[in-house]
């Protein structure tokens, strides 16, 4: 994130939302209303479980699309990351293992880094995690809970196909797993169909999370945690004692842009952005980068992952990459063990503008192809 405050830096680094479509005179509008007609309510502290009109909606948002549950059992919190650490709280204990992709994720692997846990891992393809992996993995080490990001991965950009999904519903079931599913990126589809959640096929043993901050606007601190209701009581304990509720102010914001249809264009208005921006940073790299790469070919989400030929160690070349005024995120930072991916760099596209993705992507190719050439001038 810090490369990303560089001006003159053409940054693919962080998974940042483009500022410039940000509903800012729609927020406006909504505190001008809150504080007018329910100041009162929206300054004082509120329930943990989170403000109720808000969870009604996304209790009917959710259902659309296969994921039915009562607002009893959603937990509002300060964005999907705290809902990490939440699970960091209520089921590890140093030494424990959690499973994952390779990679990952790696807000998660800091979150739960902190309570000391061991990851296992199974890898990654075109199609998502290798799910047939996790059987022969837990098998030989037995794991807190499995985590998963079926849509638009972070960092590989993949989505996990309905086959992979129900195989991973067979295994948590015969081994009697809790399946973590972070849906950050689920209503950021730019083609091809909808997939059933994961939640949909195994409700009793999945917890779901989600955030506003890719679709509204991450510095409004706002995510959710939909969990059976045994894993509720402890959710809500466990978030008492971090912070006692998120704030009330703005889940009453959000409720009121939610409620009058402002999300649901706002959203419609990213993903035809966001698909061409994917499409512009496609057509670049086809067009500036060294035939020996390869990337992957995102659905949806804000990233795509490439990988480079293993002669360049991408946290090295990172280096030469900002003396050109372009940045991106190596590979290592999403492995829990650091020991992989140092060929890879995960790109983001909804933060620059086509224009700025097409002479980044064009700097990052003359730099590659200087490196493959051993440093000499095209």
């Amino acid at each position: 994130l810090k490369l990303t405050a560089q001006p003159d830096v053409i940054s693919f680094a962080g998974g940042l939302p483009a500022p410039e479509f940000f509903p800012i005179r729609e927020f406006e509008e909504a505190c001008r209303y809150i504080l007018r007609h329910e100041g009162q309510v929206a300054l004082q502290y509120s329930p943990t479980e989170g403000y109720m009109p808000l969870k009604e909606y996304l209790a009917e948002a959710m259902a659309k699309y296969g994921i039915e549950e009562k607002p009893e059992n959603i937990l509002l919190t300060n964005g999907s990351q705290q809902a990490l650490d939440l699970l960091g709280k209520i089921f590890l204990d140093p030494g424990d293992y959690v499973l994952t992709s390779r990679p990952t994720y790696v807000g998660a692997i800091q979150a739960w880094r902190a309570y000391e846990a061991n990851f296992l891992t199974v890898p990654l393809d075109d199609d998502g995690m290798v799910v047939d992996e996790i059987e022969r993995a837990v098998a030989a080490q037995p794991v807190k809970f499995v985590y998963v990001l079926p849509n638009f991965h972070n960092p590989a950009g993949t989505t996990l196909p309905l086959e992979r999904r129900q195989r991973l519903v067979e295994i948590a079931r015969r081994h009697n797993l809790i399946i973590i599913e972070d849906d950050p990126y689920g209503e950021l589809r730019y083609e091809g169909e909808d997939i059933i959640p994961i939640w949909a096929l195994a409700p009793e043993r999945t917890i779901y999370l989600s955030t506003f901050s890719k679709t509204l606007a991450p510095g409004i601190r706002l995510g959710w945690i939909v969990a059976p209701q045994p894993i509720m009581r402890r959710f809500v304990q466990a978030k008492q004692g971090t912070d006692l509720h998120t704030g009330t102010f703005v889940q009453m914001i959000a409720n009121d842009i939610c409620q009058r249809g402002i999300l649901r264009q706002h959203v419609k208005r990213l993903r035809k952005v966001y698909g061409e921006r994917r499409d512009v940073m496609l057509a670049s790299m086809e067009r500036y980068w060294p035939e020996e790469a390869r990337w992957t070919h995102p659905q949806g989400g804000l990233f795509l992952w490439a990988r480079v030929p293993a002669s360049i160690d991408t946290a090295e070349f990172l280096k030469k990459a900002v003396a050109e005024k372009v940045a991106y995120v190596p590979g290592f930072a999403f492995y829990p063990s650091g020991d992989d991916g140092h060929n890879a760099m995960r790109l983001n596209f909804s933060n620059a503008t086509p224009e700025k993705i097409e002479e980044g992507i064009r700097r990052l190719g003359v730099a590659l192809k200087k490196e493959l050439a051993g440093g000499l001038s095209l």
